[in-house]
């Protein structure tokens, strides 16, 4: 009898476990950052029920990952720690087991959270770089990198230069406009042109340039680092006070097309070339070298970042058979606060739910002035107060986490209900990831939608969460 009964209790057991299945829960608030639950199951659906979110099956594009870029800001600040306080920052930014960054980007020389201005070659008409080198990279940028890699050692880097080296471009400078404040020294007479291209479109120059670019690659790979893509110029829609370069789009698929393609043939250097990064909403822009052929040919993907979050939507359409990137996070104003963070989850569900497989943030880390040395404070997703050695996790950093974490490259996106609250997502081992927003001031009762079965939850006003069955 007593052995009937434990049968029959163990029938039971198993076959209340086959009905409901446990589901890994994750949320974060303001004042409660990465709270885990066991409250929710997924069972079988009850007849009737209205679903907030239908999950099909259906999928969309492959995920490649996320990240964020390295900086020499980034690095200055993080070497006020202790070698201890130091690497737990690097394992929670980019270990698996935390924010698993995977895809990240970083500067090719000068950017506007660099020290100064500098490129890898400042000899003017140097144009068999036979003085190019990586010599400070090696001091700042690439320890930072390869202390990444060790958390993380199959992660992806692509790069882009905010400028050429000054000597190649029209008006001798690493910025393109001069600042009112004085801080990049360029006379406003050497402003570049509005609409100009800030190159200097000359065969000697243009060839210089592919073999800067094609340099580069081969110096990192003797570090050990591999850069899976380059994208020929940063924000080149736009003249800033900080390195940059505009480029007519006709300009820089000619450069794509008749140097820095081939050039990259002739090297044997399978480093993709994708096309960006675009911060215009002007889908012409892009169109323009995607339809030319010579240029199509070696353009493997576009980036895009700002108000480039207009014309994907667009591109991705017409153009299904590239990949895309969102390259940049916008950088708010420093206060790193909720509402930011918030704001930054609406720009990944614009930019995933159109054809994004990457979306990468800006700045990882910065002091607690967030003040880049051309005077614009802006958002980090951790602070370092060189003073006393705290170290803040801001609320983007979690927005990230919520999906960095648990959407694993080759994921694919679900199709859903079109709702802006959520993302759906499948990894290569076929657990569903779903990240749900909740920015209404009061908590929401949710139900999700599964082939035959359903969760229901009630999510935390102004929350984060992630869901994973």
């Amino acid at each position: 009898m007593n052995y009937r009964i434990k049968a029959l209790f163990i029938s039971f057991s198993f076959v209340a476990a086959l009905s409901a299945q446990r589901v890994e829960w994750v949320s974060t608030t303001d004042n409660n950052r990465w709270q885990t639950s066991n409250k929710v199951k997924l069972e079988k659906a009850l007849a009737g029920t209205q679903f907030d979110i239908t999950i099909t099956g259906e999928k969309a594009q492959v995920i490649d990952g996320f990240g964020g870029c390295f900086s020499e800001l980034g690095w200055d600040a993080l070497m006020e720690l202790s070698e201890t306080e130091r690497n737990k920052v690097i394992y929670n930014l980019f270990n698996p087991q935390e924010a698993n960054f995977n895809y990240n980007r970083m500067p090719m020389g000068a950017s506007d959270f660099g020290m100064n201005f500098y490129s890898f070659n400042d000899v003017a008409d140097d144009f068999a770089m036979d003085n190019f080198s990586i010599a400070r990279d090696r001091h700042i940028l690439l320890r930072f990198i390869k202390a990444a890699q060790k958390e993380n050692p199959g992660m992806h880097i692509f790069a882009s230069p905010w400028s050429p080296p000054a000597w190649m471009k029209t008006n001798n400078h690493y910025a393109s406009t001069a600042s009112t404040k004085g801080f990049n020294g360029l006379p406003a007479e050497r402003n570049n042109t509005k609409d100009a291209t800030g190159f200097r479109m000359l065969d000697g120059y243009l060839k210089a340039y592919a073999l800067y670019f094609s340099k580069f690659i081969r110096a990192y790979e003797k570090e050990g680092v591999t850069i899976s893509a380059v994208y020929p110029q940063n924000e080149p829609c736009s003249n800033q006070v900080f390195p940059s370069c505009k480029w007519r789009s006709e300009d820089l698929a000619f450069f794509i097309s008749d140097y820095l393609g081939p050039k990259f043939e002739e090297d044997g250097i399978k480093t993709d070339i994708y096309f960006g990064t675009v911060n215009t909403s002007i889908a012409d822009y892009v169109r323009t070298a995607l339809n030319n052929e010579k240029a199509a040919k070696y353009i493997k993907g576009v980036g895009f970042q700002w108000s480039g979050k207009k014309a994907i939507p667009i591109i991705s359409k017409e153009y299904p058979h590239l990949k895309y990137v969102q390259t940049e996070s916008e950088c708010g104003n420093g206060a790193n606060i909720w509402s930011q963070a918030e704001y930054t989850w609406s720009l990944m569900h614009q930019y995933l739910t159109n054809g994004a497989s990457v979306y990468a943030y800006w700045n990882l880390i910065l002091d607690q002035t967030g003040v880049s040395p051309w005077g614009w404070r802006q958002n980090s997703l951790i602070t370092i107060d060189k003073e006393t050695k705290e170290v803040k996790y801001n609320p983007e950093y979690y927005i990230m986490k919520h999906i960095s974490k648990y959407v694993l490259p080759g994921a694919y996106r679900l199709i859903t209900n079109e709702r802006t609250d959520h993302l759906a997502f499948q990894n290569p081992d076929g657990q569903i990831v779903v990240v749900i927003v909740n920015q209404e001031e009061t908590d929401k009762e949710m139900n999700i939608g599964y082939k035959d079965k359903m969760i229901s939850l009630k999510v935390e006003a102004k929350s984060f969460n992630t869901i994973k069955f």
